[in-house]
């Protein structure tokens, strides 16, 4: 064990040695692998901090809440048709009657806009100070209670409100800091202007983790209201902008059994016979993570596999190095085996110098991937997470690489004949 320490201890000193002589040969032999390792670590870093926030945000949503709309990512996953997808039905108040008067069910709640394409977008302003444009949504009295989301200050509009179709309004976190809160002024009572119109404020939401762009960007105001003010556009017929609906369910019902009720009352309202596909989608927080976490997991595989042509290329780099080297040395090489080195000593230390030279390409991805994750992350607000498995991951991959590109000249150094070496010039 001594006499095999001595010796991979020499080798290593060998290979310091010769990366040094060349450093710029062996600069363009380990860019490849550097490459690849800093494309994997950095994006594996921001991909999970992305998967890892938009969790945090889903959770929210609550355990025992069923999400009712017309089609959302669930269709979109089974490659479901758009043109069919927007023929279904919309989704309707009665709909939604019918549904709270379950016993299975604690409450529904209906939201428009706020999501998908047709988002209406507005800047609200106040006094000389204007927000940038925010998604507004109109709800139902109880969309703090359905959302999960918890108040800052003063109350949500009740059903009084929402009857009457009154212009109040509940300001997301971003809206609210930026015209009242920063300033130390509380926004409860104040009116602030949307497109043309004046709204009262009576609440502010507390604010949301975000995995991308700015989650407290937002008002909500009485769905009625806000059909009054914002009409459902219409194209050939069809409605574009359909109400959806959270349906929380009651104490003690479990979410499969909510699941299966919505089911059987929405497919009778909708007459849709036995054997039909349902015209509308059900999701859960539990399905919506089960769609991210396989998103993040196909992207970083498919990050994976792009970044394994750049750590080929560097491989390639390494083997055409290591084959000139072993020439170079042949004498070096001869010397050796006439001095009594065997040809598994000599294929060890040709191979040790490779993975030496590719592990140094994958410790350098790693510290450049991270740096890059971090710079993002400071700069952008882009959430990053960096997993202990992208840096076995990182190294691995380089190693691997030095075995399988070093093992060619390796072999070709411990088969040289020691006479025929010592003759080299």
């Amino acid at each position: 064990m001594a006499v095999r320490a001595g010796l991979i201890k020499e080798i290593l000193h060998i290979a310091v040695q010769t990366l040094l002589s060349n450093k710029l040969r062996s600069s363009l032999t380990i860019l490849g692998v550097v490459i690849g390792v800093t494309s994997i670590v950095a994006m594996t870093s921001l991909i999970n901090g992305f998967g890892q926030s938009l969790e945090a945000q889903i959770r929210q949503l609550g355990s025992n809440t069923v999400y009712v709309q017309k089609f959302g990512i669930q269709s979109f996953a089974s490659g479901k048709d758009f043109l069919e997808l927007i023929r279904r039905p919309n989704l309707s108040e009665e709909d939604a009657r019918s549904l709270a008067d379950s016993p299975l069910v604690d409450s529904v709640g209906l939201q428009v806009g706020g999501g998908g394409p047709f988002t209406r977008m507005e800047r609200i302003t106040y006094g000389g100070d204007a927000t940038k444009a925010s998604a507004l949504v109109g709800a139902t009295a109880n969309f703090a209670e359905t959302n999960f989301i918890s108040l800052e200050a003063g109350r949500p509009f009740v059903d009084f409100e929402v009857a009457t179709r009154k212009q109040v309004v509940m300001l997301g976190f971003g809206p609210a800091e930026t015209l009242f809160l920063a300033k130390g002024i509380d926004p409860i009572g104040k009116q602030v202007r949307i497109g043309r119109d004046l709204y009262t404020v009576v609440g502010v939401f507390a604010k949301r983790p975000s995995s991308l762009g700015d989650a407290d960007a937002f008002a909500v105001m009485p769905f009625t209201t806000y059909e009054k003010k914002y009409p459902t556009p219409r194209f050939r017929g069809i409605l574009n902008r359909p109400l959806q609906m959270a349906v929380s369910a009651a104490p003690g019902v479990t979410q499969e059994e909510l699941q299966a009720e919505i089911e059987q009352i929405m497919r009778g309202r909708h007459r849709l016979k036995l054997g039909e596909e349902n015209d509308f989608d059900m999701m859960t927080a539990d399905s919506i993570m089960g769609f991210v976490r396989q998103f993040t997991q196909a992207v970083v595989l498919a990050l994976v596999v792009i970044s394994s042509i750049a750590l080929m290329v560097g491989g390639i780099g390494v083997m055409a190095i290591m084959t000139i080297s072993v020439t170079e040395r042949t004498r070096e090489i001869g010397v050796r085996k006439a001095l009594g080195a065997r040809r598994r000593e000599i294929l060890f230390q040709f191979l040790l110098e490779a993975v030496f030279l590719t592990s140094l390409g994958g410790l350098l991805g790693i510290l450049l991937g991270v740096t890059i994750g971090l710079t993002v992350t400071h700069f952008a607000g882009f959430p990053s997470a960096l997993p202990w498995w992208s840096f076995a991951l990182g190294v691995g991959f380089s190693a691997t690489v030095g075995i399988l590109f070093g093992m060619l000249p390796a072999v070709k150094a411990a088969k040289l004949d020691p006479i025929e070496a010592l003759r080299y010039e």
